[in-house]
């Protein structure tokens, strides 16, 4: 957002490493203790094939490269949507939103 009005366009940000989503879910419900079951359904026709972003826009005009690494990063997400969830006033508006009006 803060960048020169000439650079325009979709920048990559990521992990230049490759993550399958299968390795990322698992992941994800280890880290987080959760009983979830990971369940598998048809790939979209334009799902692509490999996930590694390529970050060199990123890193040329932004001077930008990822410092946190994937498991950190996604331990710290994890913190921060369960102190959400310990909020009383989140839970409440979570709670009204899914009873509907």
């Amino acid at each position: 957002m803060a960048t020169p009005t000439e650079v325009t366009g979709p920048i990559n940000v990521g992990n230049p490493a490759e993550v399958t989503i299968l390795k990322l879910a698992k992941l994800v419900v280890e880290l987080s203790n959760s009983q979830s079951r990971i369940l598998f359904g048809p790939s979209p026709e334009d799902d692509p094939k490999q996930r590694r972003p390529d970050l060199s826009r990123a890193e040329q005009l932004l001077g930008w490269m990822p410092r946190t690494p994937l498991e950190k990063g996604l331990v710290k997400t994890i913190e921060y949507f369960e102190q959400l969830l310990r909020d009383d006033k989140l839970r409440l508006m979570l709670s009204a939103a899914e009873s509907g009006p």
